[in-house]
């Protein structure tokens, strides 16, 4: 008999519709997979056999052909395991078939029957509706994950024999409801305060206006003026994710396979700090069949880059185009998949070699070939695309032990909230634009207009500092969003002042 069962696979992070068809025959016993199968689903033989008899189910002990389709798209997972499971239960005329066609069966399975939860069900419960599917049977551990979209009948099991009574008894269940309280779990009450902060009231700003802007940011400083300190406290002071924000990024850190265990949507943005030895693959996404890298796990979020200058510069010249577009392609010669990779980059660096390049309490040791060397790993392209460029001073004696404690991150974040609803109202005809980082070249003649005195002060500054195109429209990005900070309509003579000097360590000696 032949039995035909829905399931789901991802290719980069959207969803496909796959058919696991089913035929038991005569013939000696065995089982033959199709449809390009990887090794987690050739192993599933053995996993489905030892399950259906541990279960309580007869396995047929005929020849049993599975087909995977569509037949060119790799299958990759153990997340094949449960409808290959409940196919041969139909084959084999042990449950019913009449729901069959109306859900889609995910699931890896163990040998005691149980069901253990898999990446990427998110994604496909998200597509079900274009598929014409109405719901979902999966692990009771991805039930919360797949809870959230809505319009769709989520059926969550701990083991494959409730699953077959459900088929053959669907009156007995109910779909389920997503936990108020799960989705709400993820507080940012426990993020890093920027109060903790001591003086540093330079970096602090440029720190506001990179939250409020979505801007690029980098600290030079010497060893233990706050680099790290600072940037760990961005996303404290960044807006809450939206529902269909949560939404994305949830998919992408399903896909990756980070959702496992962690409940529902993934509230909080993303802070993703690779270490230096990283690679670009891992950086930007990559492998045989593609899996998204450190940039789209940061999506909507931060990506930190601690001691910038000790990345490979063939590393970091991979993060030049994803910074510019906002999403990453990977190519390979079986398929190109796209990646969305929005995400604000701040970095952190020492002045020089030694750490104390200009510092006014220890002396440099460097050379001027040596610095010279040092930030040669920097292309002029990749701080071209960085908007704030702060140097960080170490702090003096009476400012560790006296200085009081500053504005809070609450504070920080409403004033930020307030610069990017400003920013939001602009773009309500522009709904792909999210902030200030994101307006394009377009977009300048009428959100960032110059009066004379500005434009006189711009052009001064292109010429001093040499500043590429890119480089001044990015001057202008940093000034709108000061002036949104400040709840001022028109940009001005200041705004444009205050976003420059933010230019200024552009290429260090």
């Amino acid at each position: 008999m032949l039995a035909r069962v829905w399931s789901g696979a991802i290719v980069g992070i959207d969803a496909v519709k796959v058919g696991v068809e089913v035929d038991v025959s005569g013939g000696l016993p065995g089982i033959v997979v199709l449809g390009l199968p990887d090794a987690a689903v050739q192993e599933s033989k053995e996993r489905v056999k030892a399950t259906l008899k541990n279960s309580g189910f007869a396995f047929p002990m005929r020849k049993i052909v599975i087909n995977l389709t569509p037949a060119d798209l790799r299958k990759e997972g153990p997340c094949f395991d449960l409808p290959i499971s409940v196919g041969i239960l139909a084959a084999s005329e042990q449950l019913k078939t009449e729901l069959l066609e109306n859900y889609i069966f995910m699931g890896e399975v163990s040998l005691d029957g149980s069901l253990r939860p898999v990446a990427g069900v998110l994604p496909i419960a998200a597509a079900a509706n274009k598929m014409g599917i109405t719901g979902l049977v999966i692990p009771a551990d991805n039930a919360q994950e797949a809870a959230v979209v809505k319009g769709l009948a989520v059926y969550a099991f701990q083991n494959l024999a409730d699953v077959a009574d459900f088929l053959n008894n669907p009156g007995r269940y109910q779909p389920v409801k997503l936990d108020g309280l799960v989705e709400t779990l993820r507080a940012t009450s426990l993020l890093a305060d920027l109060k903790d902060v001591k003086a540093q009231a330079h970096a602090r700003r440029a720190l506001e206006i990179a939250a409020a802007g979505g801007h690029n940011l980098i600290f030079v400083g010497p060893p233990g003026s706050g680099k790290t300190m600072l940037a760990r406290r961005l996303p404290g002071i960044l807006p809450p994710l939206s529902f269909a924000e949560a939404l994305e990024v949830t998919r992408i850190h399903s896909v990756a396979g980070l959702l496992k265990n962690r409940g529902s949507l993934v509230r909080d943005r993303p802070f993703r700090s690779p270490h230096h030895s990283a690679s670009g693959p891992s950086l930007v996404g990559g492998g045989t069949f593609p899996r998204p890298g450190e940039i789209s796990l940061s999506h909507l979020g931060v990506l930190f880059l601690d001691e910038l200058t000790e990345f490979k510069r063939d590393v970091l010249e991979f993060l030049r185009q994803p910074l510019e577009d906002g999403f990453v392609t990977i190519s390979r010669t079986k398929q190109s998949v796209m990646f969305p990779a929005q995400f604000t980059l701040v970095a952190s660096t020492n002045p020089c070699p030694c750490g104390y390049y200009g510092d006014t309490i220890q002396q440099c040791t460097c050379s001027p070939r040596q610095r010279e060397q040092y930030w040669a790993k920097l292309s002029g392209p990749l701080m071209d695309r960085i908007d704030l460029q702060v140097a960080v001073n170490r702090l003096k004696p009476e400012e560790i032990t006296q200085q009081p404690t500053g504005e809070s991150s609450t504070i920080v974040r409403e004033r930020v909230q307030q610069a990017r609803d400003r920013a939001s109202a602009r773009f309500k005809d522009e709904s792909h634009l999210r902030c200030n980082a994101q307006i394009q070249s377009r977009h300048l003649p009428k959100w960032c207009k110059l009066d004379d005195a500005s434009r006189n002060l711009l052009e001064s500054a292109i010429k001093k500092l040499g500043l590429s195109a890119r480089a001044s429209d990015r001057i202008l990005k940093v000034a709108r969003t000061i002036a949104d900070l400040a709840g001022d309509e028109n940009l001005q003579a200041h705004h444009v002042a205050e976003a420059i000097q933010y230019r200024t360590i552009d290429r260090m000696q």
